[in-house]
């Protein structure tokens, strides 16, 4: 079914964590400048708790006008959780959506919320445009975006692989484009920029860390081994205790599993008042670029640690099984097993290496203005059929 609408375009964008606004900030920037297309911004999920760092505060400092906010989190740390506040995601997006009336739906990468957002918008007749599919790694989350590439009618990949990936799945050549990912588009323009305005605004302690070396960790529950996340979270605290040197420590996304990580660093905290780790909630987008080209090691099973690292060429140690499978460049360790001393080891020798040259794997850093371009200008359409690769 193609539908005609002489109207303004009206395309919306489902924000739901940092990690969701960093990788779509920069689409949302170059839309803004057009005048053939209406922004439409929900934000829903953790992206309206504090201790997630309250990422809808960040959207409308940026200049962004929030038409609704969609709150959907049941609290909880096991997985029966994710799947309720799938559900109540689905239910309230679905009246949002009915409000809004938009043309294009986007929808970004992996997680519960993404797949909410494709099943209401699909449901309700909405073309759906889906970033970063294709894309392999461990977990629930491959299962989620694999998921999402089958209800969306428009795909923006982030690698060459991953294109290939969703051809692979029957969709359609004409509705996939290669346009790398937009979280890097930030990197060029913020990489160098001063670090100590951005530990003075964040850090209890931004002294103990200005001109010195640092290393940074983002370590999210594994929700497929959430139970095992406790024990993991106190390897990683050895090994940093050890290499002694100043960390910052960003707080975990809302998954099952993640209040055994946030208990583990509070006893941490409590019981080593003088560690050199401290403890963020969350950076904007540009912020974390500078941060992330100024430390000598990013440590944890975040994306950010194999996707905005590589083309920075930040040294990177990737932990666990959450990221099974994804591409890496040069730049990344990957340690399956998360034992203290095998991670202070790798520590110490990505620290020794320094940068890597970097890589253009996730994109060049125009995959806003190409995904914006497409967004306005493509045909809406929500016919979607199997195609076959003979």
């Amino acid at each position: 079914m193609t539908r005609i609408n002489n109207k303004k375009r009206r395309v919306c964008f489902v924000i739901n964590s940092r990690a969701n606004y960093a990788r779509i900030k920069s689409v949302l920037m170059e839309m803004q400048r057009r005048n053939d297309c209406e922004i439409q911004i929900v934000v829903g999920a953790s992206g309206l708790l504090f201790r997630f760092g309250s990422v809808v505060d960040v959207i409308k400092r940026d200049g962004f006008h929030v038409d609704r906010e969609v709150y959907s989190v049941v609290e909880g740390n096991e997985p029966i959780v994710m799947a309720k506040t799938t559900g109540l995601a689905i239910l309230e997006l679905s009246q949002v959506f009915s409000e809004l009336k938009p043309d294009i739906v986007v929808t970004v990468a992996d997680r519960h919320e993404t797949i909410a957002t494709a099943i209401s918008a699909s449901y309700m007749n909405i073309m759906v445009a889906h970033t970063q599919g294709g894309e392999i790694t461990g977990s629930i989350d491959e299962s989620v975006r694999h998921a999402c590439t089958k209800l969306a009618h428009l795909h923006f990949p982030a690698t060459q692989s991953a294109y290939e990936n969703i051809i692979q799945m029957g969709e359609d050549k004409k509705r996939v484009y290669m346009t790398g990912c937009p979280s890097l588009d930030f990197i060029d323009e913020n990489k160098s920029k001063d670090l100590n305005n951005i530990l003075d605004k964040y850090l209890m302690n931004p002294k103990s860390i200005q001109d010195l070396d640092f290393l940074l960790v983002l370590f999210h529950a594994d929700t497929q081994h959430y139970l095992e996340v406790s024990n993991a979270t106190r390897e990683i605290l050895n090994s940093i205790k050890e290499i002694d040197l100043p960390t910052i420590w960003l707080w975990p996304n809302a998954d099952a599993g993640t209040d055994f990580i946030s208990k583990e660093l509070r006893k941490f905290r409590e019981t080593n008042p003088s560690s050199k780790i401290q403890f963020v909630r969350n950076f904007s987008p540009e912020e974390y670029v500078t941060v992330l080209n100024h430390t000598k090691c990013i440590i944890g099973n975040s994306s950010s640690g194999i996707r905005e690292s590589s083309r920075i060429g930040t040294p990177s140690i990737t932990v666990g099984s959450r990221q099974s499978g994804r591409e890496i460049a040069e730049n990344v360790i990957l340690l399956n097993e998360i034992d203290s001393d095998n991670l202070k080891n790798a520590i110490i020798r990505q620290i020794k290496h320094g940068k890597y040259n970097p890589s253009n794997l996730y994109g060049d850093g125009r995959a806003g203005k190409r995904i914006a371009e497409i967004l306005c200008t493509t045909e809406i359409s929500i016919d979607k059929k199997f195609v076959s690769l003979n």
